[in-house]
């Protein structure tokens, strides 16, 4: 599989893939296109380094912390603890990777609500 076009913009990456395959036996080249993935990134609040939890809310475990002017993907949110950060008070939780979640309070997401699919 091959990428054949990649564009970056402030905060969003978009890249199309296309594999062509080949039978071998004279036909007709077949072409499979793959969905286009388009993910957003969301800046951390400024001046934070954020706890990484494996769960949604501070019972969970730290299983790594961002550093200051983190970047981070939402791929679903979901309820958990409630917690007051720079930007309010939520008890929103941001999956940022397969059991990773951050509070939505520190992340600029330009919303008070859910800007993703609510998880699982």
């Amino acid at each position: 599989m091959s990428v054949d076009r990649v564009e970056e913009a402030p905060d969003r990456v978009e890249a199309d893939r296309v594999q062509e395959v080949a039978d071998g036996g004279g036909s007709e080249p077949v072409v499979l296109a793959v969905q286009t993935t388009a993910v957003t990134y969301y800046p951390v609040a400024p001046g934070y380094r954020l706890n990484v939890r494996s769960g949604p809310g501070t019972g969970y475990p730290v299983v790594r912390v961002l550093p200051e002017g983190a970047k981070v993907p939402i791929y679903c949110q979901t309820p958990g603890t409630t917690i007051t950060g720079p930007y309010g008070t939520s008890n929103i939780w941001d999956n940022i990777d397969n059991g990773e979640y951050v509070s939505d309070a520190y992340v600029n997401t330009g919303s008070d609500g859910y800007v993703r699919p609510r998880c699982g």
